[in-house]
C-alpha cells in the first residue's frame, strides 16, 4: 500500500471511493434513494475543484498494489477560529470497506 499527496489525475479515483464509501457505509443511516442519485461524474467534478484550489487545503491518497486509489484523506487550516491551539482540521477521511481492518486509515491520518 502506498500513500501520496493527491494529483488533479487523482479526482476520478477519489470520486470513485467518495461515492462507494457513502453506499455502503451510510445505507442504514441515509435514505436508500439519496445514496443512489450520489454521481461518480459530480463528485469527480467537486474533486477537481478541491484539487485545484489553492487555499492551504491537502488530499492524500492509498493506493493498492495496483496503483487504484482504495481511500483518502482530505484536510486543511482549521477554519472555525474556535480551537486555537489547533492549526489544521480532517475534514473527510474515507477507505474502501475491503480495506477496512489493514491501518490505511491511521496511516492516512
Amino acid at each position: 500500500m502506498n500513500i501520496r499527496e493527491a494529483t488533479i489525475s487523482d479526482a476520478e479515483g477519489i470520486a470513485k471511493v467518495h461515492v462507494d464509501c457513502w453506499r455502503t457505509t451510510y445505507k442504514d443511516i441515509m435514505p436508500a434513494q439519496v445514496l443512489k442519485q450520489l454521481s461518480y461524474e459530480q463528485r469527480t467534478e467537486l474533486w477537481n475543484a478541491n484539487l485545484s484550489s489553492e487555499d492551504g487545503h491537502r488530499v492524500y491518497v492509498a493506493e493498492n498494489e495496483k496503483g487504484e486509489i482504495i481511500g483518502f484523506v482530505s484536510g486543511g487550516p482549521e477554519k472555525s477560529g474556535e480551537y486555537p491551539p489547533f492549526g489544521g482540521e480532517i475534514t473527510a477521511i474515507y477507505v474502501l470497506s475491503e480495506y477496512h481492518s489493514l491501518g490505511l486509515g491511521k496511516r492516512l491520518f
